[in-house]
């Protein structure tokens, strides 16, 4: 799988389009390991879906059909849903491409003629996309969350899960993620991130935290909104 990920990468970057993407979702956690410098951390993947957040306007002056880039390695076009959202499905991989949702939103897909693809348009990815890294390995420059930014995400959509196992998931891969900051003395990063937030996402995110008895992490939040 990690094979097949990296070869996605470098042909999107070959066809210079990812630049104008960023790589979100679990992935996100393999390639933090390269980030910390503490060898305690562990980026565990345990999901087939690999997410791009398509930057927006979208920068691209070339037209690139995607799914025809990808297609010899065994990636077939699927579509999801009564809306036609399109994923790139192989089978050790599923791709989609996701777009922040602004304004009423909305829920036809984003189209992106120029790459041969659509997008699922979703809220609060903007916050994601202000806060980015460029994590640079194998010749590749890959473009993801700040880890605070990704935790932080996590803490408030995982109360949005339906599914248990989901939710169980996105908790457990941010509370991973916000330690290992901790333990990277990283303070400053959480805290500048945090105070980012709108009021309400910050109040969600602790109670959220605190919803699902994690007591300690949410009054370290908190502090940040009281000085």
């Amino acid at each position: 799988m990690y094979d097949l990920v990296f070869e996605v990468l470098r042909r999107l970057q070959s066809s210079k389009v990812l630049s104008s993407m960023i790589l979100i979702g679990s992935w996100c956690m393999h390639f933090y390991k390269y980030y910390f410098t503490s060898d305690e951390y562990v980026g565990a993947i345990r999901t087939l879906d690999i997410d791009f957040l398509v930057s927006t306007p979208l920068n691209v002056k070339i037209e690139v059909d995607i799914p025809n880039m990808l297609h010899d390695l065994g990636f077939i076009v699927r579509f999801s849903g009564d809306k036609g959202y399109i994923k790139l499905v192989h089978p050790d991989l599923i791709v989609e491409f996701l777009v922040a949702e602004r304004g009423p939103g909305t829920d036809a897909p984003v189209k992106f003629p120029q790459l041969g693809i659509n997008a699922v348009a979703l809220r609060y990815l903007d916050f994601l996309a202000e806060h980015v890294i460029i994590i640079n390995i194998e010749g590749l420059k890959i473009r993801i969350p700040h880890p605070a930014a990704y935790a932080l995400h996590k803490f408030i959509v995982f109360g949005r899960r339906k599914k248990k196992d989901k939710k169980e998931r996105d908790l457990e891969g941010a509370l991973r993620v916000f330690r290992a900051l901790i333990a990277d003395k990283k303070k400053k990063d959480i805290k500048r991130i945090f105070l980012t937030m709108h009021k309400k996402w910050q109040k969600t995110v602790v109670s959220n935290l605190r919803g699902a008895g994690e007591d300690e992490i949410a009054r370290f939040l908190e502090d940040f909104m009281l000085h």
